[in-house]
């Protein structure tokens, strides 16, 4: 199929910034009273789950986080669509399914948008085959991005029993459950943008828990977000506890006594997820059952999130201790990529510009004459800053906002929206709004220090008058290009120093960079012996992909592909601890 090769999403683009909060609200107002998970279920009324369970081996990969820039996706997608690779000397089986995790698409989830990101790549690696008799299969767990125009199009694409390549969709709803080998179980439930979770679905995995499970089963749990690391981050985040719940009361039944005494011995041994682009796997404390690993493995093709953020231990399912066991990038390697928002500006020039043109616009406010037949621009000309004309520096400014009410809006407008961004949900929240005000009242000292020292160059050392055009647009040079350069500045400064010190903004100050690097998924064996999860990594992706198929048929080569595994295979053994 004919797609356009996208770059990573800008997030600091102002139009998208603006157009993603609106659809975020809005999914957000309208899920609340449409909520498609529950259309799904009157729609569909058969409990069904999708049997794997007459092989006596099964492959089975995990990805997430995927559909954003065409480098990383596509590698990602070439090597999932290579019947195998070879680690250590071990050859590991294509997946017979494969299982995304949330997030399948950025930033929204406009058919376009599915159309480049995801189907066009996914299709161009691994192009449908109408003869092949094994094709693989695809299910989908929807993240936030995928529910912000209320899970239309994901809908479309994989409850319809269409292709992705030559991956077959096959589920009919938003989650699901895969029966697999010697009694093991694939859980994947749909959260709603952190709603809870709804009643036909409650009823869908508790008919299959009550009816299929067995008190040797083991199951692994897909979910769209790592709970028990936001948990960490912020006490008050609900995501845990609504995980908790169903594990408890769906999936063991609990309060149920008969229901409760079949699935007493049941265990959840992994919970597989992503929506934090990195790989970090916690491992729960041993006892009488299995440590269950808790994997966050959301390196499918977004921007990076950092690792030296990861507490070492925190409390996991039924308040067990979960200690940290490997991260991918390295703590060290996060650091270090955290620095790059010190050069924030050439990361993000629209925001360069806009706070350039804001700082213009604010100027041309304070610039129209009310009580003085001075401008604003002239009062700074006539100062001395270096001379120690402080107060009369600080008397102009007073004065100018207090007879331009509008100017004194936009600095207030200016400072709430820095403040506002300040990440309050994690780590200490009063140093971290001391630290956002802090962050604000530089971006206003900049702009007036700025606005002083241009208008003591051009009207008092260049001596152009005030409404002379070549000074006009001189200033607006200046301001634009100097402004924009010096606030973009303290924007990275103000990232750097909330990642690496106060452990915050996260998102913020990783989604600025849009890494490319440090991409992983999941190839797990299930068999008889048990669970055998392979991390598999590449530190970076192939930029020098070459379309020499046609705009119709894309065949993209490029390359090599440089992979590794992250971390030893993690072996689930199929036995009872005693």
């Amino acid at each position: 199929m004919k797609f356009e090769r996208k770059p990573m999403v800008n997030w600091y683009d102002p139009k998208q910034l603006a157009f993603t909060g609106v659809k975020t609200v809005l999914s957000s107002v309208f899920g609340n009273f449409a909520d498609r998970r529950e259309l799904q279920a009157a729609l569909d009324q058969e409990i069904q789950f999708y049997d794997y369970s007459d092989r006596e081996e099964m492959w089975l990969d995990f990805i997430s986080d995927l559909g954003d820039g065409f480098n990383p996706t596509f590698t990602l997608a070439d090597l999932l669509a290579r019947e195998s690779l070879t680690l250590r000397g071990k050859p590991l089986k294509r997946g017979e399914v494969l299982v995304m995790g949330g997030d399948e698409v950025y930033p929204t989830p406009e058919p376009i948008e599915y159309n480049n990101r995801l189907r066009g790549p996914y299709n161009a690696a691994f192009p449908k085959d109408e003869n092949d008799s094994n094709r693989p299969d695809v299910f989908a767990v929807p993240g936030n991005h995928d529910w912000y125009d209320g899970l239309t199009n994901f809908l479309r694409l994989f409850t319809q029993k269409r292709s992705l390549g030559n991956w077959q969709t096959q589920q009919s709803r938003s989650y699901f459950a895969l029966k697999l080998p010697h009694d093991h179980w694939l859980v994947g439930i749909d959260v709603q943008l952190n709603a809870d979770i709804d009643y036909p679905q409650i009823c869908y995995f508790r008919e299959i828990a009550r009816q299929h499970f067995t008190s040797q089963s083991k199951v692994i749990l897909c979910a769209s977000e790592p709970s028990w690391v936001y948990k960490s981050f912020d006490e008050n985040n609900e995501s845990f506890d609504r995980l908790q719940f169903f594990i408890d009361r769906v999936l063991f039944g609990k309060g149920e006594a008969e229901y409760e005494e079949k699935n007493k011995s049941l265990e959840v041994i992994a919970i597989l997820t992503g929506d934090l682009h990195h790989y970090a796997r916690y491992e729960t404390s041993k006892g009488k059952e299995h440590p269950c690993q808790l994997i966050t493995a959301g390196g499918g093709g977004a921007f990076m999130h950092p690792t030296h953020t990861l507490k070492k231990e925190i409390e996991s399912l039924k308040g067990q201790p979960a200690a940290l066991k490997k991260v991918f990038p390295s703590k060290g390697d996060s650091v270090k990529l955290s620095f790059l928002n010190l050069i924030f500006p050439y990361f993000s020039l629209t925001m360069l510009f806009f706070f350039g043109i804001f700082h213009t616009f604010t100027t041309w406010i304070l610039q129209s004459n009310v009580e003085s037949p001075e401008s604003i621009m002239e009062k700074m000309a006539g100062l001395d800053l270096l001379d120690g004309d402080i107060s009369a520096f600080f008397g102009v400014i007073i004065s100018g906002i207090s007879h331009h009410p509008a100017a004194l809006f936009l600095n207030l407008l200016l400072f709430m929206g820095i403040l506002l961004f300040t990440d309050t949900k994690s780590g200490r929240k009063n140093l971290n709004y001391i630290a956002g005000a802090i962050h604000g009242g530089l971006h206003l000292m900049n702009f007036y220090f700025l606005l002083w020292l241009f208008s003591f160059t051009n009207l008092g050392t260049l001596g152009m008058g005030v409404n002379n055009p070549g000074q006009v647009l001189l200033f607006m040079a200046e301001m634009i290009l100097v402004g924009g350069i010096i606030s973009g500045i303290l924007f990275g400064v103000y990232l750097s120093f909330s990642v690496l010190v106060l452990k915050n903004h996260i998102t913020e100050a990783s989604s600025s960079y849009r890494w490319e690097g440090y991409k992983n998924f999941l190839r797990l064996s299930i068999s008889g012996e048990g669970v055998t999860i392979y991390p598999i990594g590449l530190k970076k992706v192939v930029r020098n992909w070459k379309n020499t198929g046609t705009e119709e048929n894309p065949k993209f080569e490029g390359g090599p592909i440089s992979y590794e595994l992250i971390e030893d295979p993690i072996v689930i053994k199929n036995e009872k601890i005693s």
